[in-house]
């Protein structure tokens, strides 16, 4: 049981990726299945699944790399924690971050769902800014 299940993932997936790891598991929310459909759609893994294990399901994450085998380097370079249980972090339409002058994306929890940040400045639309990713 954590306290930041959302943290948690991304240090899963950080600690994966120093070691070259091509999946990574942990357990499912609905937060963490809409934060890696965001990963998926932008492209930095490969693929999710689900599993129906008991008593807790599974959620699974494929990493995914670029370059040849000895020299293949992970696409996700960084990921950050912004809002945390202890300080979080709101921004209306206007505030949303631009992360590393748009090569990354930042991760919004609205009341729309959970979406990216681009997405939202779309939609007209704030929320909670749940963690970058580059």
């Amino acid at each position: 049981m954590t306290n930041d299940p959302i943290s948690d993932m991304l240090t899963r997936i950080r600690n994966a990726v120093m070691v070259g790891h091509t999946t990574v598991s942990m357990p499912n929310t609905k937060v963490l299945v809409a934060v890696a459909k965001i990963l998926k759609a932008e492209g930095y893994i490969e693929d999710f699944s689900v599993g129906d294990e008991t008593p807790a399901p599974i959620l699974t994450i494929q990493l995914k790399y670029w370059g040849k085998r000895r020299e293949r380097r992970p696409v996700v370079s960084h990921l950050e924690r912004v809002s945390k249980p202890g300080r979080r972090v709101y921004v209306s339409r206007k505030e949303i971050p631009w992360v590393m002058s748009g090569l990354g994306i930042a991760v919004l929890s609205t009341p729309q769902g959970v979406m990216t940040g681009h997405q939202a400045y779309r939609r007209g639309i704030g929320g909670e800014v749940l963690c970058y990713v580059w």
